[in-house]
C-alpha cells in the first residue's frame, strides 16, 4: 500500500515553496443531515472537520509546480474517504472553470472511494458535472495530469482519474472502478493496483513519491508549449550519404541489424522526453511503438515512432491518442516509420487491427497541428502509411517504402523466390523512387 498524505502535505510536497492559493469555496445552502435527511451525516461531516482540519473532502487552489502555474484538486481521504458530494461538486466545477479562464492546466491528484453514499443519487450525479468540467477544459486546448494517491476508485478513479490526458500514479495505490469492499470476493487484489492499470495501458507511469515533484513539473512544461512551427525531420543517423543502387539494396540495408532505430533516433533529437504508455483500452505494445513528449531546440514536438517490429493493434492506438493529444494542445507532431507491417496474427485481429490502423489513419488525417514524417528504416504497406504525414513525409537513404513486401508480392504472383530482387526493383522503393513519384518530400540530409 502506498504511503497515504493528507492533501495538504501532498500539496506542499509538488508545489513551489509560498506559491500555494487556495480558491475560495463556493457557499451552498444545506438542509439538515443533507438532501436525504440521512441520519447522522451531519455529525459525520463535523467529526471528519475536526480530524482532518478540512471542510470537504478536496482542497483546491492555484501553485507552481517547477515554475508552471497549475490548478491543483488535492483530495483529502481522510474526510469520509475522499468520496464527492454535492459540495465537492460544487469546489471542483469552480477549480475547473479558474482553470480555463486563467489558461492553467489542471493537477487532479486523487485518493477517493467513490461517490458519498448519504447523499444517494445526487452525489452520483456529481460525475457528470465532474465529466462536463473535464470536456470543456480539453476543447479549451489545456491539459489536464492526475496523480493516482491510494485508493483511487469509483467514479473518482472514473473522470478525474482515467479521464486525463496523462495519468501518473504512485507505487502500490490501489487503483480500480471498484473497491475494496465491493469487488468480488475471489478478485484478484493484484488487478487493482497502479502497476496492474500500467500493464493495462491505462495509466502512462508508476512514479516514486520521492520523483514526483520533478516528473510532474517536466509533464507541465512539455503540455504547456504550443507551437505552429512543424517539427524539422531528423537527420539521418549512421552511415547513410550513399543512395541504395537497386531496390533489393534498400530492402537489405532496411533490414541490416546494424541500422540505427527509433530509439537512437529520439536520443539524438530530444534533449529530453518522457513517454506515455498505453491506448486506454487494455493494451500497450512498448517493444513496437514509442509514444510521448519531448524538447526539441527549445521547444516541445510530439512522438511516435515504430521500433523495426510488427506494429500491434495497441501500439496504433496509442500512436492515436498521442496525436489526438498533441493536436488539441497546438503540439507539432513527429512519426518515425520502420515496420516490415502491422502484426497480422489471429491475437492481432481479435484485439482489432483494422480498427486501429483506421483509427490512426483518421487521427493523422484530421490533425490540425503540424506532422512531420520520416521513413528511418522498412516502410512496410498500410501499417506503415497509417502514421506517415500526407505530404510531408521523408525518408533516409537507408530506408524503403512498400506497397508490400516484395517476397510477399512475387508469392501473390506466383513467382519463384530468384525473382524477389527483381520485384523489388519493380515496385520501386528506393528513396529517390518515391521523391520521383511523389511520394515523399524528399530524402533526409540530402
Amino acid at each position: 500500500m502506498a504511503e497515504r498524505l493528507c492533501a495538504r502535505e501532498v500539496v506542499t510536497a509538488l508545489a513551489d515553496d509560498a506559491t500555494f492559493a487556495e480558491l475560495p469555496a463556493p457557499a451552498r445552502q444545506s438542509r439538515p443531515d443533507g438532501p436525504l435527511a440521512w441520519p447522522g451525516y451531519d455529525d459525520s461531516r463535523a467529526r471528519a472537520a475536526e480530524r482532518t482540519g478540512e471542510q470537504e473532502s478536496v482542497v483546491c487552489g492555484t501553485a507552481r509546480i517547477d515554475g508552471v502555474r497549475a490548478v491543483l484538486i488535492a483530495f483529502e481521504f481522510g474526510f469520509l474517504g475522499g468520496s464527492l458530494g454535492q459540495r465537492t461538486g460544487d469546489r471542483l466545477e469552480a477549480a475547473y472553470a479558474y482553470a480555463r479562464e486563467r489558461r492553467f492546466p489542471v493537477v487532479p491528484l486523487v485518493a477517493t472511494g467513490g461517490s458519498r453514499m448519504q447523499e444517494g443519487m445526487l452525489a452520483l450525479t456529481q460525475l457528470q458535472r465532474v465529466a462536463r468540467q473535464s470536456a470543456l477544459t480539453r476543447e479549451a486546448g489545456l491539459a489536464q495530469v492526475a496523480v493516482l494517491r491510494d485508493p483511487t476508485t469509483g467514479g473518482g478513479w472514473a473522470t478525474l482519474g482515467a479521464g486525463a490526458d496523462v495519468v501518473l500514479a504512485l507505487p502500490g495505490a490501489q487503483v480500480g472502478f471498484a473497491g475494496s469492499r465491493v469487488r468480488p470476493a475471489d478478485a484478484d487484489p493484484a488487478a487493482y493496483t497502479a502497476e496492474a492499470q500500467v500493464a493495462a495501458g491505462a495509466a502512462d507511469a508508476v512514479v516514486r513519491p520521492q520523483e514526483l515533484r520533478g516528473t510532474l513539473g517536466r509533464w507541465l512544461r512539455l503540455l504547456t508549449c504550443p507551437s505552429t512551427t512543424p517539427a524539422p525531420p531528423p537527420e539521418p543517423l549512421g552511415e547513410t550519404s550513399v543512395l541504395p543502387v537497386t531496390g533489393w539494396d534498400a530492402v537489405r540495408r532496411a533490414r541490416s541489424p546494424q541500422r540505427p532505430r527509433a530509439a537512437a533516433y529520439l536520443d539524438a533529437y530530444f534533449t529530453e522526453r518522457t513517454a506515455i504508455g498505453g491506448d486506454r483500452c487494455g493494451g500497450t505494445d512498448p517493444d513496437g511503438m514509442l509514444c510521448g513528449f519531448g524538447t526539441h531546440e527549445g521547444r516541445t514536438v510530439a512522438y511516435a515512432a515504430q521500433t523495426g517490429t510488427a506494429t500491434r493493434p495497441a501500439g496504433y492506438r496509442t500512436a492515436a491518442r498521442l496525436i489526438r493529444l498533441a493536436d488539441r494542445l497546438g503540439i507539432p507532431v513527429l512519426t518515425l516509420v520502420d515496420t516490415p507491417g502491422a502484426a497480422n496474427d489471429a491475437e492481432a485481429e481479435r484485439q482489432g487491427a483494422g480498427a486501429a490502423i483506421a483509427d490512426l489513419f483518421g487521427a493523422v488525417a484530421s490533425a490540425r497541428t503540424p506532422v512531420t514524417t520520416l521513413v528511418i528504416g522498412e516502410g512496410g504497406s498500410g501499417g506503415a502509411l497509417a502514421l506517415a504525414a500526407p505530404g510531408n513525409t521523408w525518408a533516409t537513404p537507408d530506408s524503403y517504402f512498400s506497397v508490400i513486401a516484395p517476397e510477399l508480392a512475387a508469392a501473390i504472383l506466383k513467382r519463384p523466390p530468384r525473382e524477389v530482387e527483381s520485384t523489388a526493383d519493380q515496385l520501386r522503393i528506393r528513396p529517390q523512387d518515391l521523391v520521383e513519384l511523389g511520394v515523399i518530400r524528399g530524402i533526409a540530409g540530402g
